[in-house]
């Protein structure tokens, strides 16, 4: 008889819709919008606007957010690329000025153009059924009259109280009020942001326009070019203490949010058996879910055991390569030739796949696509590890204290209604932790300059009007050219690595989605981080406590510098999808945290 996979919650199934977040709230709110006859999108575009309330510390309407979509009208696959690009002003040389060589990873100098609202409005306008007033209202008014404060949220506030309380003034007004942290289980509320919608929203219907699609054109400009982009401008001129432990003032401008538009792209994608699996461009990390694909192609991963030794030496194995690659390699298209056919091709991974060997490895080893020479960061090598200065608090992901005790985050959303629309998104950005809230908006502009190098000539160079290469990267998976699962985790460098678990613990093992979200998880840091300071730590491999002692102990023998954490720790993952041997819809959420719901029916 076999035995059923241990799983904390039921997998959901049903016909009518699903929706998986990383928060409760916000997976009913959409849930809510499905039953009173919205569709996938429009249910997205109101649980991210939740999230921007309910998970300050993890996303923000300043941060920004990569969605895919599958539209089951024309049955493809779109990615809306929601990464705004960096201030006309932002250069290398602006930045050495300063005496930098890092940009910092918090405050108003690493902040690019808000790419979420952007992308959200983008969604509900081509995509959605409702008005914009409809999808706001829920998140205006958890924002008016509260919500239950996380431990999560409460320790964030408590790292950065100092801070807000000596610098960062109006961060200390919006979120110490009375001047205390607020306490776990608390009402916390943000009336300035509740008055920021109403007031968009006014403007947007007050503009003589007709239909649905105009307003939501007319709020849009209102963000980008209207009171919002005035009041970010202004913010921006003011100088704010940075993890540089010096006190700057933002290149980011009015100009610079009127000039850009969020861009539908082709996603990229590699077939892997039955599946298809489609990412985002190379401006995010993405396309290292898919290259990790094309090495492992060549193992027999089931012969191996999930969660083996071997199974976890090849996958680790095979993420430093991958990783090794994105170092080198990947930046905004748009500016830089990416060789992404070169990367993916089998001659190359073929190649890539015998350096893998029966031991750790140590270095940081790109590899050379269609003939070309790799280059580095000078800070990117596997032994960097550059010390931080005694000023840390307010970086924002991964890490947001100076111990490493408290992290940062993001937030994810999955999506499906009963049409077959279906919708991954990875918001993130605007953490309250790492940039000054600013007044009059009552939210805070993103940081995601902190992952450009501030050395000429690589593909991640810090360029004007740019786009970042994120870590961002939701997920989206067909079979047999069907719509099969929309999936991603928050995790900054981990996302691609507890995603590809979660896929592989999936298609080799035949867990189902809840199974496999709860199954033990594991992570490299390997690799450079994409955040400041941009520590790297030559084969560390982390482990959730739940592997077995001999798998950990025969891991320590072939190299591996293992860290054993709580066995509940790592990844936040949700995913949705129809079952194509049932016709119905499932929903699986992540129980690490405590946050995370899938809802459906």
């Amino acid at each position: 008889m076999t035995q059923t996979p241990f799983t904390t919650r039921p997998e959901l199934s049903g016909d009518f819709g699903m929706v998986a977040s990383t928060h409760w709230l916000a997976s009913s709110v959409g849930m809510s919008v499905l039953d009173r006859g919205g569709n996938a999108a429009d249910a997205a575009v109101a649980a991210a606007f939740v999230l921007h309330v309910v998970e300050p510390h993890l996303n923000g309407p300043g941060g920004e957010v990569p969605i895919l979509l599958w539209d089951p009208a024309d049955e493809r696959v779109r990615v809306i690329a929601g990464q705004g690009v960096t201030p006309e002003a932002a250069d290398i040389e602006r930045f050495q000025s300063l005496g930098l060589d890092m940009v910092p990873g918090s405050g108003t100098l690493a902040a690019t153009v808000p790419g979420a609202f952007a992308a959200w409005m983008l969604l509900l306008q081509q995509w959605g059924s409702w008005r914009l007033r409809d999808v706001l209202e829920p998140a205006i008014s958890y924002a008016e009259h509260g919500w239950p404060v996380s431990a999560a949220i409460a320790g964030t506030i408590d790292t950065v109280s100092e801070l807000f309380l000596t610098d960062w003034h109006h961060s200390a007004t919006t979120w110490l009020p009375g001047g205390h942290r607020p306490e776990p289980g608390s009402r916390m509320r943000n009336p300035e942001l509740a008055a920021t919608w109403r007031r968009l929203l006014a403007e947007a219907e007050s503009v003589a326009v007709t239909g649905r699609e105009a307003e939501i054109e007319a709020a849009r400009r209102v963000f980008y070019q209207g009171f919002v982009a005035e009041a970010i401008d202004e913010h921006c001129r003011k100088p704010f203490r940075d993890s540089s432990g010096e006190r700057h003032t933002g290149l980011l401008t009015g100009a610079d949010l009127a000039a850009w538009e969020c861009p539908i792209e082709e996603p990229l994608s590699y077939d892997y058996s039955d599946y298809t699996v489609y990412k985002t461009g190379p401006w995010g990390q993405g396309p290292v879910f898919l290259q990790q694909l094309a090495l492992l192609s060549g193992f027999d991963l089931t012969a191996a055991g999930h969660l083996s030794a071997d199974y976890i030496h090849t996958v680790v194995e095979s993420a430093k390569l991958a990783f090794a690659d994105r170092e080198a390699w990947y930046g905004d298209p748009d500016a830089v030739d990416v060789p992404i056919a070169d990367l993916l091709s089998p001659v190359y991974n073929k190649d890539r796949r015998s350096l893998i060997g029966p031991h750790a490895s140590m270095a940081l080893r790109p590899g050379s696509p269609g003939g070309r020479t790799p280059v580095l960061a000078a800070l990117a090598s596997a032994t960097a590890n550059p010390s931080e200065p005694g000023w840390t608090a307010g970086i924002g992901e991964p890490t947001v204290s100076v111990d490493g005790s408290t992290r940062g985050d993001t937030c994810h959303l999955d999506v499906i209604d009963r049409n077959g629309l279906m919708i991954s998104a990875t918001p993130s950005g605007g953490w309250l932790q790492s940039s000054p809230t600013i007044e009059g908006l009552g939210f805070c502009l993103g940081s995601r300059a902190q992952m450009t190098w501030l050395q000429p000539g690589l593909p991640s160079s810090l360029r004007p009007g740019t786009r970042p290469r994120t870590t961002l990267t939701p997920s989206m998976a067909t079979r047999d050219g069907r719509p099969y699962l929309a999936f991603g985790t928050p995790g900054g460098d981990q996302q691609d690595q507890w995603s590809l678990l979660f896929f592989l613990a999936h298609v080799h093992f035949g867990l189902g989605l809840q199974a496999a979200i709860d199954a033990p998880m594991l992570h490299s840091t390997h690799f450079p981080s994409s955040f400041w300071p941009r520590k790297s730590e030559p084969g560390g491999l982390v482990l959730e406590s739940r592997i077995p002692d001999s798998v950990v102990a025969e891991l320590a023998r072939r190299g591996h510098v293992v860290e054993v954490t709580d066995g509940w720790s790592l990844g936040r993952l949700s995913a949705v999808g129809p079952d194509p041997l049932t016709g119905f819809l499932r929903a699986a959420a992540n129980p690490r945290g405590g946050q995370g719901y899938a809802v459906g029916r």
